[in-house]
């Protein structure tokens, strides 16, 4: 057996519970892939990308859902030795890996004196758009985990004062028939460092050359605070993480003050007196 298929069986019989059917729970439960799909899948070079192209490809095998999957890393100006990484774990784990290229660094370096990360992000999910539209995909799938919405729905309460969280999709606003999925929705950024220890790879964790120039930029970041504040809440309730995602689909709006819809505010005093009678 090759290094690849010992690494895709690890997905199916040993993180079966962990990764792979919660995995196919979140595809089944917000219907994230359907017949026909066309799928780009974008790999960054971490952990979590890697994982969702082999959980895709594993889906492709098992399903009887027929759809086409693209697998597709943007560099946006990596170090020679980040990119040869990325080429080498590709074809470890035996992914058909297309690389396309983009001056994102050095756009983002020549227009911003602060954190570059808002700028980059935006550029970068342009670009991953306008390549899924020349392949022909309909749909975008990115890596992002059960840590990362959970940390999401705390950022934006405490830094942004409002509740709302990382959709497991999303329509496009301005690519019109191409939606974002997220496949990993349901696993634990635990579960898949456990995956990528157990098989002995060593994927890239920032391959942004603005953290390179900083190095303590990943310190300070709010998403770290945030980490580690559900670390310490976890301490005490082990269950704290899956209520915090839970929360997000079990709001009481009876118990809301206000809340948004098609950017319209509504407000409880619109409907309070007429309860009242």
């Amino acid at each position: 057996m090759e290094k690849y298929q010992e690494i895709e069986r690890t997905i199916i019989k040993k993180f079966r519970k962990t990764i792979w059917a919660r995995f196919v729970k979140a595809v089944k439960e917000y219907e994230l892939i359907k017949e026909n799909d066309h799928i780009m899948v974008c790999i960054s070079g971490g952990k979590d990308s890697f994982l969702l192209a082999k959980c895709i490809e594993e889906l492709q095998k098992h399903s009887k859902i027929p759809f086409q999957a693209h697998y597709v890393c943007m560099n946006p100006g990596y170090t020679k030795k980040n990119e040869e990484q990325i080429i080498n774990n590709a074809k470890k784990l035996n992914i058909d890996l297309k690389i396309f290229k983009s001056n994102i660094f050095d756009v983002v370096d020549e227009t911003t004196s602060g954190s570059p990360c808002y700028l980059c992000a935006r550029m970068r999910r342009g670009c991953l758009y306008k390549e899924a539209k020349r392949l022909g995909c309909n749909k975008i799938a990115l890596g992002h985990h059960f840590n990362d919405v959970i940390e999401t729905i705390l950022l934006s309460m405490f830094y942004g004062a409002e509740f709302k969280t990382m959709m497991p999709k999303l329509h496009s606003e301005n690519f019109k028939g191409l939606e974002l999925i997220r496949p990993l929705y349901l696993v634990k950024e635990e579960d898949i460092i456990a995956w990528k220890e157990f098989n002995e790879i060593t994927f890239l964790n920032c391959a942004c050359h603005f953290t390179e120039k900083v190095s303590n930029k990943e310190e300070e970041s709010k998403r770290k605070e945030i980490k580690e504040l559900i670390k310490n809440l976890k301490k005490i309730n082990n269950n704290i993480d899956s209520n915090i995602f839970t929360s997000a689909s079990n709001v009481n709006i009876e118990a809301i003050i206000g809340y948004k819809k098609n950017k319209e505010f509504y407000s409880f005093l619109e409907e309070y007196d007429t309860k009242g009678k």
